[in-house]
């Protein structure tokens, strides 16, 4: 395989901007900071070390349950009988009680809310039969996401001491909340929530970062002995959505200031800048043994990316990629080649270009003329 590389000017209208702010440091033992449209890391610290992630694990049971709803293997109006081992896990509770029928709703509610612990467990006991199944399945789901350091034993992260076999990092935990939102964008509403009632109880969502700032709609906290005070943070200001991941803080006021800080840091030293819109084309690309000889390739949605504030627009390239040869059939939304964008020739990303068109196999002249041409390339 050989690779076509196209030079790309894209930066023609970009304004200088002012200078560059210095990276945060924060008081915790591990931090990620995610550009969640076009997935730059903007800033890490220890974002690779594993650690217990406490209840931020429940981001990946809310996963699994949206993917169950999706599947219409789990339905929102539905009840489930609590079981005497949800019921009795210790922890942060929604105040389920053994043997009555709860709606996944409230379920839901009571997990992403309130944190709790019960409805973890009674979600887990719903979609896989036990916790311990529902447990191997998040292993699976990780290894999709590309969570290649983390490893789930349970739906909720509570254990009664240190669990060094419940690991995950903070890379992989910003990774999971932007495939959450991506994969089941109705989840946010939940995420977003400051308040719910179950049960004659009154509760209050314990991530305090939705008081503070306007612009912050999610997403997780979580607390052991073991792990500190953790958070994960997003937040949306213009058209750009960042994520936070702070974990091993010292106190819930330590892992809300630090993630203020740290979401602050990543919207004000960087300037949003949308190089396509949704579906416009970056090139058209040679393909052989197609029914057409090119194809449109772009991004599938508003592909905005975060430059350093003070760079220079003549500081920017960019290079479309392409493995060559590309052969047909090739479905839309098939990535088909990688942008590289450069600040000062120095790496700054890479990003996939998609198919934005389907293109079908050429009939068996077509296709044979093609063979012939590659032959003799």
């Amino acid at each position: 395989m050989r690779f076509l590389i196209l030079l790309l000017c894209l930066f023609a209208g970009l304004p200088a901007v002012q200078a560059q702010t210095p990276s945060p440091v924060l008081a915790a033992r591990a931090w990620a900071l995610l550009d969640y449209g076009s997935g730059q890391v903007l800033a890490a610290n220890n974002s690779d070390m594993p650690l217990e992630p406490a209840s931020l694990t429940k981001v990946m049971t809310a996963y699994l349950t949206y993917a169950a709803l999706k599947q219409n293997t789990l339905r929102l109006d539905q009840t489930v009988t609590v079981s005497e081992r949800a019921w009795r896990t210790p922890g942060s509770r929604s105040f389920i009680e053994v043997s009555h029928k709860v709606k996944v709703d409230d379920l839901l509610k009571g997990m992403i809310i309130q944190s709790g612990n019960d409805a973890a467990v009674a979600l887990a006991e719903a979609i896989a039969g036990s916790e311990d199944g529902f447990a191997a399945t998040m292993n699976r789901q990780a290894t999709l996401l590309g969570m290649s350091k983390t490893h789930f034993l349970n739906a909720s992260g509570y254990f009664d001491g240190p669990q060094p076999g419940h690991v995950s990092t903070a890379g992989d935990m910003a990774r999971l909340a932007a495939a959450l939102m991506r994969d089941f964008p109705e989840a946010h509403t939940l995420h977003a929530a400051k308040e719910y009632s179950f049960n004659g109880i009154h509760q209050y969502n314990r991530n305090r970062l939705l008081w503070l700032d306007p612009t912050v709609d999610g997403l997780k906290t979580g607390h052991s002995e073991a792990a500190g005070y953790c958070l994960i943070g997003t937040a949306k200001r213009g058209e750009r959505r960042l994520i936070s991941v702070v974990l091993g803080t010292a106190s819930d006021d330590a892992r809300t200031q630090e993630s203020l800080k740290l979401l602050n840091y990543g919207f004000q030293a960087f300037d949003g800048v949308k190089l396509y819109n949704k579906g416009q084309a970056v090139s058209q690309v040679r393909i052989f043994k197609g029914a057409q000889s090119t194809l449109a390739a772009g991004f599938n949605d508003d592909f905005v990316v975060s430059l350093p504030k003070g760079t220079a627009k003549e500081s920017i390239k960019a290079q479309l990629e392409t493995r060559q040869p590309l052969l047909a059939p090739v479905q839309k939304g098939a990535q088909v080649g990688t942008l590289k964008l450069f600040v000062d020739n120095k790496p700054w990303g890479q990003f996939p270009v998609y198919a934005l068109e389907d293109v079908p196999m050429a009939g068996m002249l077509g296709r044979g003329w093609d063979t012939l041409k590659l032959w003799l390339q």
